[in-house]
């Protein structure tokens, strides 16, 4: 981990550090380092990094879509997910996507139906925050998210 996160919170920095080392793990196509990176990530507090990853993925959806993000959008960003990632990362699963996105934007309805496991939760959110953030720097993307976690936590 490096010290650039060493103002977060205890809790936050080993998943800052990892969901940071997986994107630009992603960005990269470095299969090796991604999968380091996510069995780093998937090894974290679960609730934790949940918020977060969930956080990130609502701000740069709201960031790309600040109109509003309809069923077109959903189907956009996970073929442009899928389709570029598939061949240097064929676990990469379009249910896992659809969960991760309907989560961050509260409109996953729980049938009953395990939610997915750490490693393929975590790769498929490294793979889906890497096509969202584009050219944007994940450390100022994460920065972001973890100031708007802590402003909703202050406000509650």
């Amino acid at each position: 981990m490096t010290n650039q996160w060493r103002h977060l919170p205890a809790p936050a920095r080993p998943i800052a550090a990892a969901l940071a080392a997986a994107v630009t793990a992603a960005k990269a196509k470095d299969k090796q380092a991604l999968t380091e990176a996510v069995a780093e990530l998937s090894a974290q507090d679960q609730a934790q990094t949940g918020l977060i990853l969930g956080t990130t993925v609502r701000l740069m959806l709201e960031t790309r879509h600040p109109d509003g993000i309809d069923a077109d959008d959903v189907r956009a960003v996970l073929s442009t997910t899928v389709m570029p990632a598939l061949p240097w990362s064929p676990e990469v699963d379009p249910q896992v996507l659809l969960y991760l996105l309907a989560n961050a934007l509260g409109v996953w309805e729980d049938d009953g139906e395990p939610s997915p496991k750490p490693e393929p939760l975590a790769l498929n959110a490294a793979l889906l925050i890497d096509h969202l953030i584009g050219e944007d720097p994940i450390v100022q993307v994460l920065t972001a998210t973890l100031a708007e976690i802590e402003r909703a936590q202050l406000n509650d």
